[in-house]
């Protein structure tokens, strides 16, 4: 009796995974295109190469190929595949990854060709974040992403199958049946993981509402920036930081003082991008990039040590134009200074730029100065308990400020007033505004619980046993 065949899902994560041997080996291909120059698309593979490192493959190898145009068959060409083939094989590497994304007829074309197993920038990134992914929310939107991803690519998991023709006027065979069968299946589960998603999203919302009084400021920028590091700095956490791209998937929230006079601010350390972000990515993750979209003040984290920053703060500062972010919200700062030299340090704080050092602490009162004076009087601002004084006031306030406008509209429009301009119940009335008066502030509640018969209510004391 033959075992049962894996489902799709199952036969992906076996191909990005590697399946159950040890360590991956693998060979990087890039190709340059005209207007990017060859050391370019070289840089360009190591961050690749760094890429590999975080999903646990050890890279052995890489070329980049100049072309004038992409080659629809191969990406890269027959000529150089065949001779990836030889390198890959000489090096033992049992992995071939490509710096741009490929289609499904391209890897099937370049597997057949390298006699290795085949995987582009995108699938690698989704290996990643399949592997860095933790809380339910983040476990959900990686699995959307890897089925919008794997959907266009299913024809190459079943070139086992058969394709022959059943009958008169009958199309495909076994092979054929079972890829619309898998489509269907992901599919569904697609629409599924939206509707999660959309939950997910209604709970953030509501949490976001519930924190409204008290300012947001989040952290973003490149993958690998300093942005958790700086993160544990403003709000003395311990949140896992490492240097490896991505070792952050999921946005995390604490409080964090920003002078000794009370100014404070909750600080959000959300997710990196990078240069080719899948666009899988960008719409799975969509709910958690909403947490930098619906905040207060953007900290841009860009990491001044590197030698392509400039290129890799454009890469973010797309992303974040893409998300509809306000440039005017955005605050950069440059992390990582204590790697400069001294004399370029020296120039930039007379510049009057925002530059710290999370690891070591230097600028990071500054930049808390900095937050402050941009938050301004939200800083100050406190979340008020739901049956405070300040709470029961500010309920009234806006109580009347409701039925004021009411007033206006029905002065304006009174035929339409009856139907339209519904406010909140006056006390023992039906909650129609048309010809009543506003109702007086809602009273206090009492400053400790009612007692009966000597006892609190709702304490023990206060409850009959039944006989």
């Amino acid at each position: 009796m033959s075992s049962p065949r894996p489902n799709a899902r199952d036969s992906e994560r076996i191909r990005l995974s590697g399946g159950p041997g040890g360590r991956r080996r693998a060979y990087l291909v890039g190709v340059a295109l005209p207007g990017l120059p060859v050391y370019e698309a070289e840089e360009h593979l190591a961050e690749l190469a760094a890429l590999a490192d975080t999903a646990g493959v050890e890279v052995v190898g890489e070329t980049v190929q100049a072309r004038k145009s992409l080659d629809p068959k191969f990406f890269i060409g027959s000529g150089k595949a065949t001779e990836v083939a030889a390198k890959a094989a000489e090096l033992q590497a049992n992995l071939v990854i490509f710096d741009d994304d490929l289609s499904g007829g391209q890897v099937k074309n370049l597997e057949e060709v390298l006699n290795v197993q085949v995987m582009d920038r995108s699938g690698l990134i989704l290996e990643i974040f399949d592997q860095r992914a933790r809380s339910k929310e983040a476990r959900t939107q990686v699995e959307l992403a890897r089925l919008q991803y794997l959907l266009p690519r299913l024809t190459r998991q079943w070139q086992h199958l058969s394709r022959q023709v059943g009958g008169i006027g009958v199309r495909g065979g076994e092979g054929e049946s079972q890829l619309e069968a898998d489509r269907r299946v992901i599919k569904r589960n697609i629409t599924r993981l939206k509707r999660e998603l959309e939950q997910i999203d209604r709970m953030r919302k509501e949490h976001r509402r519930g924190r409204s009084e008290v300012p947001v400021v989040a952290l973003a920028g490149y993958t690998n920036a300093g942005k958790s590091t700086l993160f544990n700095r403003l709000t003395n956490d311990k949140t896992f930081a490492e240097n490896r791209l991505f070792a952050t998937l999921d946005s995390r929230l604490r409080r964090g003082a920003l002078d000794r006079e009370g100014a404070l601010a909750v600080f959000a350390d959300t997710v990196g991008f990078i240069r080719k972000l899948p666009h899988h990515l960008v719409a799975s993750f969509r709910s958690t990039l909403d947490e930098i979209v619906q905040s207060d003040l953007v900290l841009h984290v860009i990491d001044r040590s590197h030698p392509r920053w400039e290129e890799q703060k454009a890469v973010a500062e797309e992303v974040m134009k893409e998300l509809g972010i306000d440039p005017a919200n955005i605050l950069e700062v440059h992390n990582k200074i204590d790697r400069l030299p001294a004399e370029e340090r020296i120039s930039r704080a007379r510049a009057g730029l925002v530059s710290v050092s999370a690891e070591t602490g230097e600028g990071i009162e500054a930049l808390q100065a900095k937050i402050a004076r941009a938050l301004g009087d939200k800083a100050h601002s406190r979340p008020q308990a739901e049956n405070s004084k300040e709470h029961w006031e500010k309920f009234a306030a806006l109580q009347a400020s409701e039925w004021d406008g009411a007033r206006v509209a029905e002065a304006a429009d009174p035929a339409n007033a009856a139907h339209e301009a519904k406010g909140p119940s006056a006390p023992g009335g039906t909650g129609t505004l048309h010809g009543a008066s506003a109702p007086p502030p809602a009273p206090l509640p009492p400053s400790g619980p009612k007692r009966i018969g000597g006892a609190a209510a709702g304490s023990p004391r206060s409850r009959k046993r039944p006989r």
